[in-house]
Parts: C-alpha cells; structure tokens; sequence
C-alpha cells in the first residue's frame, strides 16, 4: 500500500484557474477519528471550498463518564450514528447520490476502532454508489480548515473577535510559504508549506501534545470530560498568576521541538502540595491560568522564532486546540509584529472535529485530477485502508 502523499500527483501552478473551472464539484465527506460522527457536502464557490452542510454527532456524554474516549465505545456510536449523519448531510445540502462526484474519508490518523467505522462505511458507499473514494489525513483537513469560504453556513458555536486574525485565506499561491501552527489532543507540531500539500515538519512534540497535556491537567482538578475547553474556562476567570509559576518547558532550545509532560508533572507537584481544603474554586482557576499561560507562552515564542526564520506570508493555526480563545489572541499580537505575515485562524466550528475540513483538502486534491486518475480512485475504492498513525506528508 502506497502512503497518502504518493496516490496523489503534483500539484499545479495555477490553482484560480483550476479551482473556477472545477466549481461543480461535490463531495461527501465523513470523520470518525475519535469520538465525533461527522459528515458534510463541500462544493467549490468562487474558487475556494464552500461548505453546504456539515453535520457532527457528539459522544461526549457518553465518554464524560469515563474521564476520556473508550475506543471500542466510539467505533460502536460511529456505526450506530454514522447513516443518520450522512443522511442528514445530504438533506440539508439537498443532495443525492447522483449529485457527488466524490466521496472523501479520514484515513488517519486517530483511534483504529473509529477509523475503521468511517471508512468502511465510505468504501460500502463508494461501491454502491461507483464513486471515487478519497483517503485524507486527519491534520491535513484541520489545516485545510483554513481554507474554507468563511460565507458558508453558520458557526453555531460563536466568532472570536473581529480583531484575531484574517478570515479569506486565498487558495493560490499567493498565501506560500505557509506556517501553520498544529495543536490538537494528539499533535503538537510546527509546520512549513512551499505550496500546496507539501509538508516540512519543523518541530513536534517529544511527549504529550498541548491538547493532551490540557486533558491530563483536567483530570488533575478534577475537571469534568473534555478538559480543554474546561480548563480555558477556569482559566479565564484569573488574570493575577504569576507567569514564572509553571516552566515554559524547551522554550529555549534552540529548535523547533515541545514538550509538556514535565510541565504537567510540575502541576501534578502544586496539587498535590496544597491541601484539599485548599483546593477551592480561587485555585483551581489560578492553577488553570497559569498553566494555559505556560503552554501559551512556549507555542507562541516558538512559532515566532518559525516565523523570523523562513519568513511566511501566511500563519495559521489548525486542531482542536486553536480554537482556544488565549491562544488565538497571543498568536494574533505577535503576528502583529510581522507586517509580510497574514494570520488566519479557522472559524471555531471549523476547530474541532468536523468532516468539512476533510472536504476542504479532498475537494482540492479531486479537483486537479485527470478522468483517468479519479477513475483510478473509483475502481481502487475497496483498497483504502485506516492508518492509526498515517505521517503527513510522508513521501
């Protein structure tokens, strides 16, 4: 079985062009990586990806009772939900099976129980339906996420500020070299893009990722189930930590590396030390803040020391954790000190887990195909196989 990156041809030059002359494209595309059903129809409009609709079932309630995602339970929801999603994708996009000229999967990485739920309903799909089925990298959609038209349907989540970042980020080549700045529950990476689907990894965690160590701190306080968006809440009503209390761990190394484990064991220490009379809800938000503040401050400094090194026109920020509010407003101040360097950041729907942002890279990638090569796709369909830990842009 060939890598991602190899099924898929060089890209073209003059990708306005391509994408105006492709703007009848419809894609279905489906995400089960972990513990969301998700499913949109992605279509191209001036362009750019355009999402007609983008349909997420939950699991988090179902998870909160065990502090974390059960894999064997997310893959039995994904199979359960997964029908109902699609079919709710397709209604509010007022599509039928005739309509789609492709249909887009996450092949990994994340959870294999999960995985294996999303495509092989896809590969059941693409059978039945004689469509061309396309495997994508979970990250590559929560960068290509940046990409969407940001005049499709609305986020029911809510908009950051006006002021935090651009929100058009153009498809052609104008927007190279790219930077984006990967944070998520698995990954903590630092990204370099010369043009389009082309990865250099700069630097990546050595240990947990941001958006685990945020879980783990969760955990600690006994915060309930997801813990990010839990400790970004505590942490949001402290502004008075003292910014040297937890280490900024490799903010100094001299490469592009991270590391969070010791500084969530440095957490686990000022716990344990404070006695549990102690731990009121003042704490907790103290704790909170001034471990946001750290793993903020170490993202931040080496993004921008990416930045004065290679000079990007464009920043972004991509997984689950970018659509923390702190980080997003840090980001966007330093960006501000770098006038050749747009920052753009994804709406908050388009954060988290979705299947739209699979659609944003799939209908990219389809699009500069040739009749024989989407050919190719429809007869290969059964051959797709989930990669628990697929590498981006592994040649």
């Amino acid at each position: 079985m060939k890598c991602l990156h190899c099924l898929f041809p060089a890209i073209p030059l003059e990708w306005n062009q391509l994408m105006n002359s492709e703007k009848s494209l419809k894609i279905l595309a489906i995400e089960t990586s972990c513990d969301d059903t998700a499913a949109a129809i992605v279509t191209i409009e001036d362009g750019v990806p355009t999402v007609l609709s983008s349909v997420v079932s939950s699991q988090i309630e179902l998870h909160r009772q065990y502090g974390g995602v059960v894999p064997a339970l997310a893959a039995r929801e994904h199979v359960k939900n997964l029908v109902p999603v699609i079919d709710e994708a397709m209604r509010m996009a007022d599509a039928g099976p005739s309509d789609l000229d492709a249909i887009a999967v996450t092949r990994g990485p994340g959870l294999i129980p999960a995985l294996l739920a999303g495509v092989s309903g896809a590969k059941a799909l693409a059978l039945a339906w004689q469509k061309p089925l396309l495997g994508i990298h979970h990250i590559e959609g929560h960068i290509y996420a940046n990409f969407i038209s940001q005049k499709s349907i609305k986020s029911e989540i809510g908009s950051p500020e006006s002021d935090i970042g651009n929100w058009k980020l153009e498809i052609g080549n104008s927007c190279f070299p790219l930077l984006a700045l990967v944070v998520s529950g698995g990954h903590t990476e630092l990204v370099l893009m010369r043009d389009h689907f082309e990865y250099e990894i700069l630097g990546r965690t050595r240990d947990d990722a941001a958006g685990e160590a945020f879980d783990k701190v969760a955990k600690m306080l006994d915060l309930p189930y997801p813990g990010g968006p839990e400790v970004a809440k505590h942490a949001s009503k402290f502004k008075d930590a003292e910014r040297s209390r937890f280490p900024r761990p490799m903010i100094d190394s001299g490469d592009y590396d991270f590391s969070f484990s010791g500084l969530k064991t440095a957490v686990l220490y000022e716990i344990r030390k404070t006695p549990e009379t102690d731990r009121d809800e003042t704490f907790v938000s103290e704790i909170c803040h001034a471990f946001q503040e750290a793993v903020v401050d170490v993202l931040v400094t080496k993004t921008k020391r990416a930045i004065e090194e290679f000079a990007p026109k464009t920043l972004v920020i991509a997984g689950g954790v970018s659509a923390n509010t702190s980080l997003r407003e840090s980001l966007s101040t330093m960006a501000a000190e770098f006038p050749y360097t747009e920052f753009t950041v994804p709406e908050l729907q388009y954060s988290l887990d979705n299947a739209a942002m699979i659609g944003s890279a799939a209908i990219l990638r389809f699009a500069h195909l040739s009749t024989k090569e989407r050919d190719t796709f429809k007869q290969n369909a059964i051959d797709l196989e989930p990669d628990a830990n697929l590498p981006l842009g592994d040649k």
